[in-house]
């Protein structure tokens, strides 16, 4: 089975070649596609100078999560797809506990979720009322019962993902991916990931505003596409 692990990365120069090393050294066989959204802090030299075991791809412009992962899209070529954030906060090392209900043969889509029980850094109390607040509206429109929507670790096997038009080119990928998949009617699975997370001292950039625009794309995309 064959993995691809894709990387959308966006001033990350500081933890993109150690996350690439710590995919690099997680089991079963995988391909590296990163997608560099015009970072501006010297992360795409980076990528150039170390290019051995990875294709990179650079947008001449900022254009955010969704973008990114749209533009890598046509170069995946393995069976399971896993989205990676391009920082240190979810664990490579977790790829087996990932794709095991894919590889089992009862899911398309696994969620990796931050709130069922694994390791996590103690942090914002406010991001977690935000994040219980989209997840349950999430929950609400597509009839899922997931605890953490907007998780960074999605899995898919390749080819249901490859049948979506995704859309949105920012953190709208995440409210859009799972509409559409509740609506495909795929199986899907959540199994519990520790959850290494930042302050944003540390870089973290998702805030309040990313909250309400969640919002927004749950409504758009379960009323107003089919």
């Amino acid at each position: 089975m064959k993995l691809s692990v894709i990387i959308p990365v966006y001033n990350e120069a500081g933890t993109i070649l150690e996350i690439i090393q710590k995919v690099k050294e997680a089991p079963f066989e995988k391909e590296i596609i990163v997608v560099d959204d015009s970072s501006t802090d010297g992360t795409a030299r980076l990528l150039k100078e170390n290019s051995e075991g990875i294709k990179a791809l650079f947008h001449d412009r900022n254009k955010g999560k969704g973008a990114a992962i749209r533009t890598a899209l046509p170069h995946v070529t393995g069976e399971i797809a896993i989205i990676q954030d391009a920082d240190l906060e979810y664990d490579p090392s977790e790829y087996p506990r990932l794709i095991s209900p894919i590889l089992n043969g009862v899911a398309d889509v696994v969620y990796g979720s931050r709130f069922q029980g694994g390791t996590h850094r103690v942090l914002y109390f406010w991001h977690s009322v935000g994040n219980k607040v989209v997840t349950t509206l999430s929950n609400i429109f597509t009839n899922l019962n997931l605890s953490d929507m907007e998780t960074g670790y999605k899995v898919f096997r390749s080819e249901a993902l490859k049948r979506i038009k995704i859309e949105s080119s920012r953190f709208g990928f995440e409210p859009e991916i799972t509409a559409k998949i509740a609506k495909m009617g795929c199986r899907i699975y959540e199994v519990p990931i520790s959850y290494w997370g930042r302050d944003y001292s540390e870089g973290k950039k998702i805030n309040w505003k990313d909250g309400l625009a969640a919002i927004y794309w749950i409504i758009k995309f379960n009323i107003f596409r089919k």
